[in-house]
């Protein structure tokens, strides 16, 4: 609706203009501060431009008024406008927000958590909040891929697969361990070796050279864990990318970066010149064994990524990754590409309260607080949406008892009770989702028509969120449109009035834009409560 606004406004002025939204509605839909560029270039006051750029909408179909106040232009969209609007929308639900093809194929990698344990609750914000961009971006008719790329090469793996022979060893074989400082714990690790010994047999928990073969099975099982807690959230990639898989090409990538003078040897290391593009200092990209490190796999990883057919790559990273962003966009502009198509989004820590105190860690994982718990504890709907209330690169803490409560201070209990309103009173009401979309009426009242308004801003609320890689937007929206809801209802009586029909069409989409707003969330608006 927005742009279509805007472009007819530009039309009639001949002009380029920004439109925004007042924060007071009583003053119009959408405003335009055009006239203040304008004065220098006219040699006229802001003031008598607005009024005069103003009067050229006298007969604008579109408009039921057009104002200058103070230099602004207000506009305010006419009654048959919004019926139209709505109509439309409410005639073909599943297209409404959709954008046509945006012509751009993006690559977009998340979570990416190493697969040698259960997720936690901080893998769980960058997931969601992935999984929402792909969403959006998809809805607005991007060409996007979901990826995940499996760190499953490197010191990890040895470690995954001697934390799981001595994790045998102890619990199969009932022998004292010991541990040493840096090892992976958790009960999971127990679970997996009884499968180890029903496939294996016990045996392999007594032979020290088999810990390779312990790793890759672990890490098949992790990934399935991983792989299944996030479908319990809602999500599911298209793409997995194994880092073990890319070393066969190190020796070309390696080739690459030779090419133009990017990499040297000191110490019997390989390193790479990124302080030449920003870096605080040199990085190893090859240890004294020759074997290379995980940034050589990150690079590795970046190559193929810009070998194949994508206009943009985003990779959305931990808050502790902040200082390696650096490092990989110089290797990326090493190896001939242009560092500018990686766009890298921070997913900031979590912090978990229940009745005020903190969350108690989970000792089945190693004392992390898994995602699961939580997934089961609140349901994935209230915990997909508590994690886009704030933008992802902020740090985000919240009560779990708060998403129990069935009032305005849980959102997603808010969000959803206005939506089964609206459902209620369709129900109790002979007239029908499908039956209201067709009817056009003489008048609105100022609140009706601004909640169709405000129920048809979603469109563009989607496309900000998107560009500006804020979920926080879409959540803001919904938690706005549902107490506008709210009111209305407390202050209409609504079926059974003159104005039934019309107060209807206006919730019916108001209806529509929570429910496909919640969707692209990855939640399904609930129809009764």
């Amino acid at each position: 609706m927005q742009r279509v606004v805007k472009n007819h406004i530009e039309e009639v002025l001949d002009l380029s203009i920004v439109l925004e939204k007042p924060k007071d509605i009583t003053l119009g839909h959408y405003a335009t501060p055009v006239a203040f560029s304008l004065a220098k270039e006219y040699r006229k006051s802001p003031i008598v431009i607005a009024d005069e750029l103003a009067a050229k909408f006298a007969d604008s179909q579109m408009f039921e008024s057009v104002s200058a106040v103070k230099g602004f232009i207000n506009f305010k969209l006419s009654n048959a406008f919004l019926h139209k609007a709505v109509s439309d929308a409410l005639s073909t639900p599943e297209e409404f927000a959709k954008e046509g093809s945006k012509n751009e194929k993006i690559l977009l990698e998340y979570v990416s958590a190493n697969p040698t344990g259960p997720l936690h609750i901080g893998h769980a914000r960058g997931a969601i909040f992935g999984d929402t961009l792909y969403r959006v971006g998809k809805h607005l008719g991007y060409d996007i891929t979901s990826e995940y790329y499996i760190n499953d090469a490197g010191a990890q793996m040895d470690l995954l697969g001697l934390s799981l022979y001595l994790a045998g060893r102890e619990s199969i074989l009932k022998v004292d361990v010991e541990y040493p400082d840096q090892y992976y714990r958790g009960d999971y690790l127990y679970d997996i070796a009884k499968l180890v010994e029903e496939k294996f047999g016990k045996e392999i928990f007594e032979d020290a050279t088999r810990m390779d073969e312990l790793a890759q099975f672990a890490k098949d099982e992790v990934l399935d864990l991983i792989k299944n807690d996030l479908f319990k959230i809602g999500i599911e990639f298209e793409n997995f990318v194994s880092e073990k898989s890319l070393y066969v090409n190190w020796e070309s990538t390696k080739a690459n970066l030779e090419k133009n003078g990017s990499l040297y040897t000191k110490d019997e290391k390989v390193w790479i010149k990124s302080t030449q593009l920003g870096d605080d200092v040199d990085r190893v990209v090859v240890r004294e064994n020759g074997i290379p490190t995980y940034l050589a796999g990150d690079i590795i990883y970046h190559e193929n990524k810009f070998n194949r057919p994508y206009d943009k790559f985003i990779n959305i990273w931990g808050a502790d990754h902040h200082g390696y962003i650096t490092r990989v966009k110089a290797a990326v502009q090493f190896l001939g590409f242009d560092p500018n198509r990686l766009e890298i989004l921070l997913s900031q820590m979590v912090s978990l309260l229940k009745g005020g105190e903190p969350y108690k860690m989970s000792k089945r994982a190693g004392n992390v607080i898994l995602l699961s718990d939580i997934a089961d504890e609140i349901g994935a709907d209230a915990l997909r949406f508590v994690f886009l209330t704030k933008k992802s690169d902020t740090h985000l803490e919240f009560d779990l008892d708060m998403l129990t409560n069935q009032d305005s201070s849980n959102p997603i209990f808010y969000i959803n009770y206005a939506h089964a309103r609206i459902n209620q009173l369709f129900k109790k009401s002979e007239l029908t989702f499908q039956s209201i979309k067709d009817i056009t009426l003489e008048g609105l009242e100022d609140e009706s028509a601004n909640l169709m308004y405000e129920a048809l801003l979603l469109p563009s609320i989607l496309e900000e969120a998107f560009s500006k890689r804020d979920m926080q937007k879409i959540t803001d929206y919904l938690y706005s449109l549902a107490s506008s809801v709210h009111k209305f209802y407390n202050e209409h009586k609504i079926v059974g009035t003159p104005n039934e029909q019309e107060y209807l069409k206006a919730l019916a989409m108001v209806s529509l834009s929570i429910k496909t707003g919640l969707k692209l969330l990855g939640i399904t608006a609930k129809e009764v409560m």
